[in-house]
C-alpha cells in the first residue's frame, strides 16, 4: 500500500551509488545475487538469536533491492530475465525470515511462522498469478511502468513487509503476535487481489468478447 509513496523517496538516494557501480562496469544481476546471499545471512543469525546483526543483513538486501533496479534502468539494461531473477529472490528471502524466527525458537516462535508463510504463499501467488493474463491483455500499468512484472497494489507490499521484518528483530518476544497482524492484514491482501484481480480480467475478458463481436459484423 506504501510503495508508490516510499518509491519515488528512495530513488534518488541510491543515485550516487548506482552511478559508482555502473562505472566499475557492474551489472544489475549480480547486485541481484549478492543481495539475496546478504539476505540469506540473516537466517543463521536469527537461529542465533543475533537480532541486530540479523537486522542489518535484512537491511543490506532491501538496500541491494533498490539497486539492482535502478542499475538496470540506469544501464538500460532492463530485462525479463532480471526482472524473473529479482522476483525469485525477494519470495525467498521474504519466506526465510520467517524461518529464521522458528529457528530461533520453535515452542514459541513455530506456529507463528507457519501461518504467516501460508500467508505469504497466497499474496505471492496472488500477486505472480495475475501479472500473467495482465501481460496477456497488455493492461496499463501507471504505477510501475518501469517494473518487469505487472504489480498488483495491496494492503501489505514491500514497504509492509520490511517495517514488519524490522519490527521482529527489535521486539522478537513478541514474534507470533506481531506475525499473527501481518498474517491478518496478508489477508485481506489475498482477498483484495483475488476479487479486484477476477472483476478486472473478467471486464477485459468480456470486452474483448464485446469488440470481437463488433469486429465480425
Amino acid at each position: 500500500m506504501l510503495d508508490k509513496f516510499v518509491t519515488p523517496y528512495i530513488k534518488p538516494l541510491l543515485m550516487p551509488l548506482v552511478t559508482q557501480l555502473d562505472k566499475r562496469g557492474v551489472h544489475a544481476d549480480q547486485i541481484t545475487v549478492v543481495g539475496f546471499v546478504i539476505g540469506l545471512l540473516a537466517v543463521p543469525l536469527l537461529a542465533a538469536q543475533l537480532w541486530t546483526a540479523a537486522l542489518v543483513m535484512i537491511i543490506l538486501n532491501r538496500v541491494f533491492d533498490g539497486l539492482d533496479g535502478a542499475l538496470a534502468r540506469y544501464q538500460q539494461r532492463s530485462s525479463s530475465a532480471g526482472g524473473f531473477l529479482d522476483i525469485c529472490v525477494d519470495f525467498l528471502f521474504y519466506a526465510a525470515i520467517p524461518l529464521g524466527f522458528a529457528l530461533a525458537d520453535p515452542v514459541q516462535n513455530a506456529l507463528a511462522a507457519s501461518v504467516l508463510l501460508t500467508v505469504f504463499i497466497g499474496t505471492g501467488s496472488s500477486f505472480l498469478a495475475f501479472a500473467i493474463p495482465a501481460e496477456k491483455l497488455n493492461l496499463a500499468r501507471p504505477q510501475f511502468a518501469n517494473k518487469s512484472f505487472y504489480f498488483l497494489n495491496g494492503l501489505t507490499e514491500g514497504t509492509e513487509t520490511i517495517a514488519f521484518f524490522v519490527a521482529f528483530c527489535l521486539w522478537p518476544a513478541y514474534f507470533p503476535e506481531l506475525a499473527y497482524s501481518f498474517a491478518f492484514l496478508g489477508a485481506i491482501t489475498i482477498f483484495t487481489r483475488i476479487n479486484g484481480g477476477y472483476q478486472t480480467l473478467k471486464s477485459h475478458t468480456v470486452t474483448d468478447a464485446q469488440q470481437s463481436k463488433e469486429q465480425d459484423k
